[in-house]
């Protein structure tokens, strides 16, 4: 591998996204042509899965593994890594496939990490200067930039976009980590990996992006997802405080 070809692979859980996963499997073979893109789909009843064996019949970068069920965006995503661990791709992406997450920006988060090999994370971040939405509601935008401030404090964490789902890592950082013990279905998956990279001293860097609201579809935020976010980001806020507590008393 070079650093003018690096290699990646972008795993994008879908779960009704026949609408939009063709543009999305495009856009990220067009910005990273070396890249290779699996699709990790939850039993779409709209086809989705079909949609994409077609794509994977025409082109060798292009992968999909069928689930069985909803089992959840966390589960998702650790199915992703370990079948891209198993391969040996050096940095694993997450990406959303409802053109929210700006493909053109990939090669920035690739570079963040191929630039510094202290840099275990690159997170796609709308909170930093340079970043932004697009076509959000205020409401839902007090409420994105509420929880990640929470986070941020309650977790002690310099991250200023915390539950952002556009993030690239080094894959043997990834392959540290106890994928087991992994149980966080919804958004607050991306707070866990998150804390798990700033736990095994990974640094974490974040890269502006401008983020889009989709265009097909429904979002699959619900209020469950969020009060798990919300009761997960207390309780590891107290075992991290008392675990540097009892780290200062040793």
């Amino acid at each position: 591998m070079t650093r003018a070809t690096p290699t990646a692979l972008v795993v994008v859980p879908t779960y009704d996204e026949a609408e939009n996963v063709r543009a999305a499997a495009t856009a990220v073979l067009r910005a990273v042509p070396t890249a290779h893109l699996l699709v990790v789909d939850d039993g779409s009843p709209d086809g989705t899965a079909r949609v994409v064996r077609g794509m994977a019949a025409e082109d060798e970068r292009i992968h999909l593994i069928e689930r069985s069920g909803k089992l959840g965006l966390g589960t998702a995503y650790v199915a992703g890594f370990r079948w891209g661990l198993e391969r040996g791709y050096p940095i694993l992406v997450e990406m959303d496939a409802d053109g929210s997450h700006p493909a053109d920006r990939l090669p920035a988060l690739i570079d963040a990490l191929l630039d510094d090999e202290s840099v275990a994370l690159a997170i796609g971040s709308r909170w930093i200067p340079g970043g932004s939405v697009v076509d959000w509601p205020l409401r839902r935008e007090v409420l994105s930039r509420g929880a990640n401030t929470y986070a941020r404090i309650a977790l002690g964490l310099g991250v200023r976009d915390v539950t952002a789902g556009f993030r690239a890592y080094r894959a043997d950082v990834v392959d540290r980590m106890d994928l087991e013990s992994v149980d966080s279905k919804g958004y607050c998956f991306q707070v866990d990996m998150t804390l798990r990279v700033d736990d095994l001293g990974g640094r974490i860097v974040e890269v502006p992006i401008r983020f889009r609201d989709r265009v097909h579809g429904v979002s699959k935020m619900s209020r469950s997802v969020v009060v798990e976010a919300m009761l997960r980001v207390t309780q590891w806020g107290i075992e991290r405080r008392f675990r540097r507590a009892f780290q200062r008393t040793r």
